[in-house]
């Protein structure tokens, strides 16, 4: 017999997919009008302005894990990442903030920033590791990561795959934990798993290993 609280439940699951699929479509639909945009990268320049205080001028981040180096990323890669802070796909209060309507208008701002961070030079040297873990990061990245980040760690723009070497090594291991604990939603689900059966020695250590990597490859 149906109730009045099945309809009701039902009703609310089939509201909240509706509201759920009408972000992704939303998020899917800047992402793609950016990438129609011509970037301007003089506009880029100045939109960077703002990304000055925390990432630097030169992109190239914090050594303490708080800021990314983001200097020559994937043009498609940090479009996405811009575009997912928007859509509550990623979460952090700065990054949410400085990407807002306010800052960066629609498509054509994301375009011109995200252009200009991959035109900037891969910053080097990131802060490495204590070495200890090294070896065994090493052997577990070649064998789990590098399928999809590739043997460098450089990534691909066509796939938005991250180019993750050289990166700092404390951002590195704190994303990793956060994509294990459930806190990069925009993270797909064979990522997260693989993820989190990383022991913290291995997740140590596959971040000393990236952040050693030659930054240009």
């Amino acid at each position: 017999m149906t109730t009045v609280w099945s309809i009701g439940v039902g009703a609310l699951l089939a509201a909240l997919a509706s509201i759920a699929l009408g972000a992704e479509s939303n998020a899917a639909l800047e992402f793609r009008a950016a990438v129609a945009a011509t970037p301007d990268l003089s506009r880029g320049e100045q939109l960077f302005d703002t990304c000055r205080a925390c990432h630097n001028s030169d992109g190239s981040g914090t050594s303490d894990g708080n800021v990314a180096a983001i200097g020559g990323q994937h043009y498609r890669v940090v479009l996405q990442q811009l575009v997912d802070f928007r859509h509550d796909k990623r979460w952090d209060i700065r990054m949410e903030h400085f990407v807002d309507r306010h800052h960066l208008k629609g498509p054509q701002e994301l375009a011109d920033v995200a252009a200009y961070v991959s035109s900037l030079p891969r910053p080097w040297p990131p802060s490495f590791g204590d070495g200890k873990d090294l070896k065994l990061g090493a052997g577990v990245y070649l064998a789990r990561c590098a399928g999809c980040h590739g043997a460098t760690g450089q990534g691909s723009n066509a796939s938005k795959t991250p180019r993750i070497a050289g990166q700092h090594h404390a951002y590195t291991v704190r994303q990793l934990q956060d994509a294990a604990d459930g806190r990069r939603p925009n993270m797909t689900n064979l990522h997260t798993r693989i993820v989190s059966q990383l022991s913290f020695d291995e997740i140590n250590g596959i971040a000393d290993y990236l952040s050693r990597l030659a930054a240009r490859n």
